[in-house]
């Protein structure tokens, strides 16, 4: 394959490690910076691609390889000394790779063989990771949760998933105005919210009005459009599902997204 083949790839490819990248971080900042960083690798090694099964999987191989090589230090939020240093205390417990697999496997979608792959393990050992994910982090962190969302169906799907977790859910709004006073009303742990609402509003636009008076408040971002999101050229979000999508999905976005949230009302 040619360089010219290869650069193709990897910048259709790119907007995606910026998701697993931010999503394993909890941060725009830092896990753009392991993007690059891989990307730098690559450039001054291009044997790293070697021996991969696709160029995918060789791109997100490399990244780990950064990505373990460095200790996983992830970047903290607000007070390092509350609650968010609580949760990532608890994190740095979980079982090594295991994240890792939940995020490849459900956000990221590659199949069990490829997860196997891009962590240097067995597709048995990748398949009993990503359970073990599940599993540790569905005893961890319980919190509330509001869901922006116009299609009722959708909505309601949603929350069912979020509650079956365990969390509770605030409430549903339907546009920018309602989303904004449910926030008022009852400050959440964490949103859902999708990108276009019933009014022609626009979810991003309620949850930076949002953001403006909560600022350490976690969003996951719903939309089926998630490249247009991904660019690194302006505040993004760290954690984004694409439509359509999937329970396994949004199980593993809402579990990534509750380590890194610090609010007082959370329970460890």
């Amino acid at each position: 394959m040619s360089s010219a083949d290869v650069a193709q790839i990897i910048g259709r490819e790119l907007p995606f490690l910026r998701r697993y990248a931010r999503a394993l971080t909890g941060t725009q900042s830092a896990g753009d910076n392991y993007a690059a960083a891989t990307l730098e690798a690559i450039l001054s090694d291009r044997s790293m691609l070697e021996g991969s099964s696709d160029i995918r999987v060789g791109l997100f191989k490399a990244f780990h390889a950064i990505w373990q090589s460095s200790g996983q230090p992830v970047e903290l939020q607000g007070d390092a000394d509350g609650r968010e240093a609580r949760a990532q205390a608890h994190m740095r417990n979980l079982t090594p790779n295991s994240r890792e697999a939940l995020l490849l496997r459900t956000i990221e979608t590659f199949r069990y063989d490829q997860v196997a792959e891009i962590i240097q393990s067995t597709q048995t050992e990748a398949e009993e990771l990503v359970q073990i994910a599940l599993n540790e982090m569905g005893q961890t962190l319980r919190g509330s949760v509001m869901v922006i969302e116009d299609e009722t169906i959708i909505a309601m799907d949603l929350k069912g998933i979020v509650q079956a977790m365990g969390h509770e859910v605030t409430g549903v709004a339907r546009t920018h105005t309602a989303a904004v006073e449910l926030g008022k009303q009852r400050r959440p742990d964490l949103v859902l919210a999708d990108i276009q609402l019933a009014d022609g509003s626009s979810g991003i636009d309620a949850v930076n009005e949002l953001l403006a008076d909560q600022a350490d408040l976690p969003v996951i971002f719903i939309t089926a459009f998630p490249e247009r999101l991904l660019t690194g050229e302006r505040p993004e979000p760290a954690f984004l599902i694409s439509k359509p999508y999937s329970e396994e999905q949004v199980r593993s976005a809402v579990s990534q997204a509750m380590f890194f949230a610090s609010t007082e009302n959370m329970d460890v």
